[in-house]
């Protein structure tokens, strides 16, 4: 039981090579593009979605800011339609491993921080040391932010797995207990389905929310740092 459980979490591989390459660029491939002067109606709907991520995310950054408008729209799209995917029976999520959520995280953070550094290099120190701290407090607060700091990049890797992984063992803790059932009682089986269909939508949900979120944060960290 324990692992067939944790199997949907162990990195394919074909041949003996590692799949998660594959996986990984496969997402972008169901992106519709269009050749035609006039879209139809689904990249009409897939450009208005774009336009009102980026919108709702570029807002309140400057010029600078904005110069990542492309990247951070990219990474909600990479993020959220391999949620998604992973939805799928028998697929691989890549979110769910912290590797990869790191991978992403990490140079995303360290790229807005360098940014701030480079651009508004006492603004930066600042957020070190509040203003009106008491002296005897300067050097704890000085170690607090700078702890506070540096975990940022393993705080957005750590909430997009937690909450993938959650969802992923919750349904399949469900999708065993309705199949148990089946065969014993008729009527639980019915009303364990009809949670397992809930979750499904919740999950839906929580893979959107979730890649809004990552993406939200590091639009954050960038607008700390422009």
């Amino acid at each position: 039981m324990n692992e067939n459980l944790f199997a949907s979490f162990i990195a394919p591989t074909i041949l003996g090579l590692p799949a998660a390459v594959l996986i990984i660029l496969f997402p972008p491939l169901l992106i519709p593009t269009s050749k035609y002067l006039i879209n139809n109606r689904l990249i009409t709907t897939q450009q208005w979605l774009i336009k009102l991520t980026s919108k709702q995310m570029m807002t309140m950054h400057n010029t600078k800011g904005r110069t990542w408008s492309l990247m951070l729209v990219s990474l909600i799209i990479f993020i959220a339609t391999t949620n998604l995917l992973g939805l799928l029976p028998h697929s691989f999520t890549p979110t769910t491993q912290l590797s990869m959520n790191l991978a992403m995280a990490i140079p995303l953070w360290a790229g807005a921080v360098i940014m701030g550094f480079r651009s508004k290099i006492k603004n930066a120190l600042a957020h070190f040391l509040p203003q009106g701290t008491p002296t005897p407090l300067i050097p704890t607060l000085v170690i607090i932010e700078t702890i506070s700091l540096l975990i940022q990049p393993m705080a957005l890797a750590v909430r997009l797995t937690a909450n993938i992984t959650a969802g992923h063992l919750l349904m399949h803790l469900i999708g065993s207990a309705t199949l148990a059932m089946s065969t014993i009682n008729l009527p639980s089986t019915l009303i364990i389905f009809t949670i397992l269909i809930l979750l499904t939508i919740l999950e839906i949900a929580v893979a959107l929310i979730q890649a809004y979120v990552f993406t939200l944060l590091v639009s954050l960290y960038l607008h700390d740092n422009t």
